[in-house]
């Protein structure tokens, strides 16, 4: 069946839609389209702490125009949910509410333990070796999502209010960095880890995996995405654009989601980060796919 999530997030939109098909275990997927706009919620609510009407307009032209798309692809169900930003917004129930309205589309905030619990189902169909620890690192542009995985079993996770769009607006607390390294340490200690391998979701650790020429499986070692990290943090920003043919609203954030993950990795010993290219958004259609079944 052909199934859509809706990822509202603080630096882009994104429309994923999919092919599924199988029982837990043997799930056939596959991607028909992934639709993505950069409307970058997080200037507005980490700045203002608000969305403004502008954001507000292209938001609902965007879910206009997804809306078609998963008409035009016989979608058969789809979820739509907004993380950090329009959950932070002062007015983000009432844009939900506007936003329904108008375009028929009803949005879930939701909140950071939800949103790791759906990142983390990817696990379900990766190929990861399930004897070995992983700390699932995902940063978006308001929050990072850590998850502690253990013999393919989600041990412990936690959202922590470092993002890339946030950090480069200066909007991240020295206490929240704080409050990571902690959590990282007290993970370390309490569950025995001895250089646990990370796994990066999210749109910059698969631009920084891709500029790094990294093949599917491989893992991406620590070293080496330092200094791709130190390396793009030396351009300027139009050097990012022309040399390394980023987008425009991926050349000023991929350095900041490079120091988190790396922060993350360094906090728990992981020598390398694996990158499968899922998200929030996949997560979503396995557990809307799962609903479905239970129908």
């Amino acid at each position: 069946m052909r199934l859509a999530a809706i990822d509202i997030g603080s630096n882009a939109v994104r429309l994923i839609v999919k092919e599924i098909s199988g029982k837990p275990g043997k799930l056939k997927v596959s991607k028909v389209a992934h639709t993505r706009v950069p409307i970058r919620l997080g200037d507005d609510v980490f700045g203002a702490g608000a969305i403004g009407e502008e954001k507000e307009e292209r938001l609902g032209h965007a879910l206009e125009g997804f809306s078609a798309l998963m008409e035009a692809m016989s979608v058969r169900a789809f979820r739509a949910c907004a993380t950090s930003a329009m959950r932070e917004a002062e007015n983000g129930a009432e844009v939900v509410n506007r936003l329904a309205a108008s375009t028929g589309i009803q949005l879930e905030l939701i909140g950071g333990k939800t949103e790791a619990d759906l990142i983390f189902s990817n696990f379900e169909v990766s190929l990861f070796d399930r004897e070995k620890d992983y700390l699932y690192i995902d940063v978006g542009g308001g929050s990072t999502e850590l998850t502690l995985i253990r013999q393919g079993t989600r041990v412990e996770g936690r959202s922590f209010k470092v993002g890339s769009v946030r950090l480069l607006k200066g909007k991240v607390d020295k206490r929240v960095w704080d409050d990571m390294s902690e959590w990282c340490s007290r993970l370390t200690h309490d569950h025995g880890l001895k250089g646990a391998t990370a796994i990066g979701a999210g749109g910059n650790i698969n631009q920084l995996f891709k500029l790094d020429g990294g093949l599917a499986g491989d893992t991406l070692p620590f070293e080496r995405l330092a200094s791709l990290v130190d390396i793009l943090d030396r351009c300027t920003y139009e050097e990012r654009l022309s040399r390394f043919q980023l987008k425009p609203d991926r050349a000023d954030v991929v350095v900041p989601a490079g120091r988190i993950y790396l922060h993350a990795m360094k906090m728990v010993g992981a020598q390398g980060i694996l990158v499968p290219k899922v998200g929030l958004a996949d997560g979503i259609i396995l557990g809307l796919y799962a609903d479905l079944q239970q129908d």
